[in-house]
């Protein structure tokens, strides 16, 4: 893996960023629109990752970073389990749910890897 030299290198950021867009895409459509309890807790959800991962990176420490990626995992399982919800609910349809599904598990993915990579880098 080459130097990362800024947070907006780490590919895990930048699918998270693309997950964002895509949660505010949907929950600018009705019936999810609707919901503001459940819009608002999806979009928070998702832009808690990107932060985290910004976070994380700029405290400057592999230990610190980790910390902050385990939480932007959780974030993204956030977002799953919400998207359940919103599927459950017909607040989305199945292509959408499949869709945003995708991005979140990649990024939880991602995550997973990274995670990983640095617990083998020494600090």
């Amino acid at each position: 893996m080459g130097r990362i030299e800024r947070f907006e290198d780490i590919e895990a950021w930048q699918e998270a960023r693309a997950l964002v867009r895509a949660i505010y895409s949907l929950t600018r459509t009705p019936p999810l629109a609707a919901d503001w309890s459940l819009r608002d807790q999806l979009q928070r959800a998702a832009v808690s990752i990107m932060a985290n991962i910004a976070e994380g990176f700029e405290r400057g420490s592999n230990r610190q970073f980790v910390q902050y990626l385990l939480q932007a995992r959780g974030s993204a399982g956030e977002v799953r389990s919400l998207l359940y919800i919103a599927h459950d609910l017909d607040l989305i349809g199945e292509q959408e749910f499949q869709n945003a599904m995708e991005r979140a598990t990649l990024v939880g993915r991602l995550l997973s890897g990274f995670v990983r990579y640095l617990r083998q880098t020494p600090t």
